[in-house]
């Protein structure tokens, strides 16, 4: 079976099981990433605080650390978290948001990488040249790059890291350090609404949650979100723009099925 297939199979499975999917992320998308998941068919919990953060990554199927919104508090809870997941072999979705734009995100992900063992670690070029020690440029938490090997850096960072790197952009790349995989699906209007990167790593936090195969979820999470992006601005009206194409990314998401993956999916070895 093809991975457009695997992914199809794996959403069945989340339908089935509704796996908990404990986020510490940002409290700029902290909504959308819940109701992404939702309409997914998984569980989002969103439990930010050290007092709770390694209890409830014990109960849940996969957690997703975002950088988006960095804090002590939320770096605490962060190692918290990761290492309970590690312990009881939960995948680690870390999306390092803004990696390299400040010298207090830089040291966050220099001791989260230190000290928890991630599963995927999906970021935009930016923050992947970063990761990997490249020169980068970008505004804000957002990228304006477009690097010609990519696939190459992506791929010799997942060797480095020993997980599955995904690295997004006109095109996503994913790669598990082996074989890696280019994705051409997606649409321009996903970077005109805040928290689509972010979503995109919740997404790929559910597919992973209930597999061994990260590789094959982190590809079926951003298969999601791109086929679901393609699929809302076909579906929009007339004058219609941005905000309802945010509300139809969240109903495409909620109708996929292993055929849609299966007819839409682009997604080819690099």
């Amino acid at each position: 079976m093809d991975i457009c297939g695997k992914a199809g199979e794996l959403l069945i499975n989340i339908r089935r099981n509704r796996p908990l999917i404990h986020h510490i992320t940002n409290y700029v998308t902290m909504n959308d990433c819940a109701n992404i998941i939702l309409a997914l068919g998984g569980s989002p919990i969103m439990a930010n605080d050290p007092s709770e953060a390694e209890e409830v990554a014990a109960m849940a199927k996969a957690l997703v650390l975002n950088l988006g919104t960095p804090g002590n508090d939320s770096l605490r809870s962060m190692l918290m978290a990761g290492k309970k997941a590690n312990e009881l072999n939960i995948p680690v979705v870390f999306d390092p948001v803004g990696a390299g734009v400040t010298c207090f995100r830089k040291g966050m992900c220099t001791k989260l990488l230190a000290e928890v063992r991630p599963s995927v670690i999906k970021g935009n070029i930016s923050e992947i040249l970063h990761l990997s020690g490249k020169p980068s440029c970008s505004s804000g938490v957002d990228s304006s790059e477009e690097v010609s090997n990519i696939a190459d850096i992506v791929k010799g960072l997942a060797k480095a890291m020993d997980c599955v790197v995904a690295a997004t952009g006109r095109t996503d790349i994913v790669s598990d350090g082996s074989i890696t995989y280019a994705i051409s699906n997606g649409h321009e209007m996903l970077s005109r609404i805040t928290g689509t990167g972010c979503m995109t790593s919740s997404l790929i936090g559910a597919f992973c949650s209930l597999t061994p195969d990260c590789f094959t979820g982190a590809a079926a999470g951003i298969l999601a979100m791109g086929i679901s992006g393609q699929l809302a601005h076909d579906s929009l009206l007339p004058g219609e723009g941005v905000g309802m194409f945010k509300v139809r990314l969240l109903d495409n998401v909620y109708r996929l099925d292993k055929e849609i993956f299966i007819r839409k999916g682009e997604i080819y070895v690099q």
